[in-house]
Formats: C-alpha cells, sequence, structure tokens
C-alpha cells in the first residue's frame, strides 16, 4: 500500500463541520488531492467526477459493498487485512450488500414498477396527488414547501407501491426523515431498519405470503423469489429488500423539488424563461436541479481488488467513497459549476449514481420532479421564501433543505 502524505488540509465524511458545509472542502480535494486517504478510517475519497464516472461503471468485482454504501464510523473504525467476503445468506440484509450476480437477481424483484413503461403509467396519478396537496395548501399562505407539498407527494407513491395506505403518507414521510437526520458518523445501516421501518412493511409481506390483500409487485415478486441455495426469503429479510424503495422514494425528491424552485425564486430570470414554455424547460431545469440541489453527498464501496488510480494503490479491503456532491460541483465537467443555470447542458450526471448500483428509482423521480415543479408553476405567479427558517439539519451523508417554509 502506497504511505498517504500528511497534509495541512484536513478532510474527514464523519467530521460536522465537513457535511455543514462540504462544498469547500470538494473545492480544495479536486484541485489539490483528488485521491484523499483518511487513515482513521483507512478510506479513500474520490471527489472528481471523470474519476467517480469511471469507478462507478466498473462492474467486476474490484469493488463491493458488502459493508454497506453508507457504513458507520463503527464500520469503518475496524480495518480489514485483507477482501471482505459477502454477508451470509441468512438473515439476508439489503441486497446491496451482496456483489453479482445476487445483487441483480434481488434488485430485478423490486424493479418492475420502477421500469419506464410502469412509471409513465403513473402520470396522471402524480398530477392529481400535486393538484390535490395544492388545493390544500394554497389557502394555508404559509406552509412548508419540502415537507408539505413535496413530501406527502412523493410518500404517498411509496405507500402506493409498498401496498400501504395512502393514509400512512404522513407517518412514513416523518419516519423516513428521522432516519436521515442522523449525526455525521453514524450512517445509514439499512439492514437495521431504523427507526421501525420494517413496521410498516412486514406486516404487508405477512398479508401477501397469506395471500390477503391486493396484489403488490414488489413484495410478490420478493415472496416468489428463491436464493442460490434453494431457500425463499423470510418475511423480515422480504420487507428490508423494499427499503431501498421506501427510503429512497420518500427523502430524495421532495428535497430537489422545494431547492430547485428555491433556486427559480432566486434567480427571476430563469424562474420567468421556465414559465415561458411549461412543457419544454420544466424538464429541462429539471436535470439542473438534480444536478445543483441532489441532497446525497457520498456512498462508499469496499475494494476486492486491487485498484490503482492517480498513481496511489488500494488493497483488498480498503474502502473508498464516492463524492457524488463533489463530482456535481466539477469545474471539469460543468462550466461555472457553483452557478444555478436552468437550461445548461448536461452530458453526463452521477447523482443518480452509475453502474450496478445505479438509482433504481430514478425513471419515477425524474416524472415527479417534473410534474410538482410543472404544477407549482401553474398555479403559484409568486411565492416567497422565508431562508431564516429553512433547515438544513445534521445528516450522516445527506446536505438538502429538509425545510423551505414558503408563503404564497
Amino acid at each position: 500500500m502506497n504511505s498517504p502524505v500528511i497534509q495541512d488540509f484536513s478532510y474527514d465524511p464523519f467530521d460536522p463541520a465537513v457535511m455543514a458545509d462540504p462544498l469547500s472542502y470538494y473545492r480544495v480535494l479536486r484541485d489539490e488531492h483528488p485521491v484523499y486517504y483518511v487513515p482513521k478510517w483507512d478510506v479513500y475519497a474520490l471527489s472528481r467526477f471523470a474519476d467517480i464516472w469511471d469507478v462507478l461503471a466498473r462492474n467486476d468485482g474490484t469493488f463491493v459493498a458488502s459493508e454497506g454504501t453508507l457504513p458507520s464510523s463503527a464500520v469503518l473504525g475496524v480495518h480489514n487485512t485483507g477482501p471482505v467476503s459477502d454477508p451470509p445468506l441468512h438473515p439476508m440484509p439489503f441486497h446491496a450488500n451482496f456483489d453479482s450476480p445476487l445483487y441483480e437477481d434481488v434488485r430485478r424483484c423490486t424493479s418492475g414498477p420502477l421500469r419506464p413503461k410502469p412509471v409513465t403509467s403513473l402520470t396522471d396519478r402524480i398530477r392529481r396527488l400535486a393538484n390535490e396537496r395544492l388545493d390544500e395548501l394554497l389557502p394555508r399562505g404559509r406552509f412548508d414547501l419540502t415537507q408539505d407539498y413535496g413530501g406527502i407527494v412523493a410518500a404517498t407513491i411509496v405507500c402506493e407501491l409498498c401496498g400501504l395506505p395512502t393514509e400512512l403518507a404522513a407517518d412514513v414521510l416523518a419516519a423516513v426523515n428521522a432516519g436521515s437526520q442522523a449525526q455525521p458518523g453514524s450512517g445509514v445501516e439499512v439492514a437495521n431498519a431504523r427507526p421501525g421501518y420494517l413496521d410498516y412493511l412486514r406486516p404487508v409481506v405477512e398479508r401477501r405470503r397469506a395471500g390477503t390483500g391486493d396484489p403488490v409487485a414488489i413484495v410478490d415478486g420478493l415472496l416468489n423469489y428463491r436464493l442460490p441455495d434453494g431457500s425463499g426469503l423470510s418475511d423480515v429479510e422480504a420487507a428490508v429488500q423494499m427499503l431501498g424503495v421506501f427510503i429512497g422514494g420518500t427523502e430524495t425528491v421532495p428535497k430537489i423539488v422545494a431547492h430547485g424552485l428555491w433556486e427559480l425564486h432566486r434567480h427571476r430570470d430563469q424562474l420567468a424563461a421556465v414559465r415561458a414554455d411549461l412543457d419544454a424547460n420544466v424538464s429541462v431545469a429539471r436535470e439542473e436541479m438534480i444536478r445543483f440541489c441532489a441532497p446525497a453527498q457520498w456512498f462508499a464501496r469496499t475494494v476486492r481488488r486491487p485498484f490503482t488510480i492517480h498513481d496511489t494503490t488500494m488493497q483488498p479491503g480498503q474502502r473508498l467513497i464516492t463524492l457524488l456532491g463533489s463530482a456535481g460541483r466539477d469545474g471539469r465537467e460543468y462550466d461555472d459549476p457553483d452557478a444555478f443555470v436552468w437550461n445548461r447542458p448536461i452530458e453526463r450526471l452521477l447523482a443518480f449514481g452509475r453502474g450496478q448500483h445505479f438509482c433504481l428509482g430514478v425513471h419515477l423521480a425524474r416524472l415527479e420532479i417534473t410534474i410538482m415543479v410543472t404544477e407549482w408553476l401553474k398555479r403559484v405567479p409568486d411565492f416567497q421564501v422565508d431562508p431564516a427558517a429553512a433547515e438544513r439539519p445534521p445528516s450522516s451523508f445527506q446536505w438538502g433543505w429538509s425545510s423551505i417554509p414558503v408563503e404564497v
């Protein structure tokens, strides 16, 4: 292993100061330390777009997620002395912790409703939900753009995908928010399903195993799946595999919608340009919103085979974190990257990841963002943001606005 050079500059993804304002750290990393070693965690951080783009495209077993994609400091604090194997099949953790082909096999069980054609069929439903929320919110005059608008719409769709009553949308949203607002260093160990996620999902699995209730494509696919040893998934194991949809479908889109609308509000000329032709322009502005506003900052992999980049060799058992938040602000990929430009040409985007772990819900996310932004701009001629009351609470891996109060 190469001997890392100690620098005056210090970066640690679990440092609260970093997560409070990561962009200044990213600039230094990209310019001076494209491969940065953190001895405490035996972790290398990649910060440049092109490097992350190439690394995430590798699907040859060089990198695995067997220690989780968002490991805690407790996990990283134990340094490995060699390659890390996949977890045991039972009790089965979240399938992202496995390498090919098991990871792809289980992922396919949950992917059916999230493919392009089924997602397109949700267009009218999402539009109706967005307008129902606006019917309720606009008379209030003041409300939270992240939670009250985007949050409830996204959580309602997640409830429907997971076979939950839509009346639970507000509870699901609150539970997922509580799980993501974790102190830096705590990680997001989805297998532990905090805080009580499985209390929502396990009963759905139990009903479908008993043959009661309406069909739920995601659940039914998981119950029909057989592991390489011929065994099936228990109720809890099947529920755990649903967490990617349950968590990811609930928390990310509302933050992008609210923050994206705030950026348009800050740039009135851009807002006017988008309004000029909503059907044509919102889908263009959406991509810039995703680049500029996506809350997830990093994801981890564990090295299984030696890998060299920028004259640095990572050894099996060491960890790598890909700083997606930094990649989205890399001037080598985007001109003037710290500016919000609604019609910026975007040929490549990393906010949804890339390769094996590319976001399962990307098509649904893009559709929800497009519809919620469009319906808002159709119905709200003007609005004011209360920046002093907006909140970005501590998080282990996110840097997103969980609350953006607005007045209309």
